[in-house]
């Protein structure tokens, strides 16, 4: 596709870092590890507190939408001029079950509850956390983009994404601490490229580092060519997103205006 450069332009960076399990730490690294001149900034999941050991109860860690984090989250967006995603344990109902929540804060304000909590490959999420709801697919605008927000385990479910472009999105952000393993790399690369294809939009897919996870965070465009990649280390990746370019893999594969079911 040749580039195309009118319209809006979103410049994404992915911060593939890992969290610790001293939340206080955790909020400091956030104005480090933010770089100067992006658009967004995407964080991982349970980037306020790592997991854990596997099983482990979270639920002393979880926070309100305006705690600490979510207010650091909001303090340095604005202190940089920039929109940052970041994932976090909020508190719900249920104290011993709190929900894994992205918030998002700068040129807009949302929160998502994970939908598809990870019951998978001998893992048991569900035990410690709560599903979110649903609906509605949470869509904002940042930069003259629509901004979709969906974490890790919902990538494998094809509905999700889908749900968020009927609703509008044009980039598809995915948070992630993609546990390591054999083929999981193989799968995560999969996955990202496949949503972006089929839904002919970007995806933005910022993972947790190795050696517990994957790292592999990734930027793909809406006809499935990989715009940037990291490796397995820590480290923080860019690219520079064009609307135009999304229209014309609109036009060149116009699959979702050809739907029938």
């Amino acid at each position: 596709m040749p580039p195309v450069t009118a319209g809006p332009e979103l410049r994404v960076a992915l911060v593939q870092h890992a969290s610790g399990l001293d939340p206080e730490e955790n909020r400091r690294l956030l104005a480090g590890l933010t770089p100067d001149g992006a658009d967004l900034v995407v964080f991982p999941e349970a980037f306020a507190r790592d997991f854990g050991e596997a099983g482990s109860d979270v639920g002393a860690y979880a926070e309100s939408l305006d705690g600490p984090f979510a207010t650091e989250v909001g303090r340095v967006a604005a202190e940089r001029g920039t929109t940052m995603v970041a994932g976090m344990f909020e508190a719900g109902e249920d104290p011993g079950r709190p929900f894994n929540t992205l918030v998002l804060r700068g040129a807009a304000e949302a929160s998502y509850r994970k939908v598809h909590l990870y019951d998978s490959f001998g893992y048991r999420e569900s035990d410690r956390l709560a599903p979110g709801p649903t609906g509605p697919a949470v869509v904002v605008e940042v930069g003259g983009f629509r901004v979709g927000l969906m974490t890790c385990y919902d990538l494998r479910f094809p509905e999700m994404a889908r749900a968020l472009v009927d609703g509008g999105a044009e980039l598809l952000v995915v948070p992630s601490a993609w546990v390591a393993g054999p083929r999981k790399v193989d799968h995560w690369r999969t996955l990202v490229r496949a949503r972006a294809i089929e839904n002919t939009v970007f995806v933005a897919a910022a993972g947790q580092p190795g050696p517990r996870y994957t790292g592999h965070s990734m930027i793909v465009d809406p006809l499935g060519d990989v715009l940037v990649e990291a490796g397995e280390g820590p480290s923080v990746v860019t690219a520079t997103l064009r609307l135009a370019d999304l229209a014309a893999a609109r036009k060149t594969n116009p699959s979702l205006a050809n739907r029938r079911l």
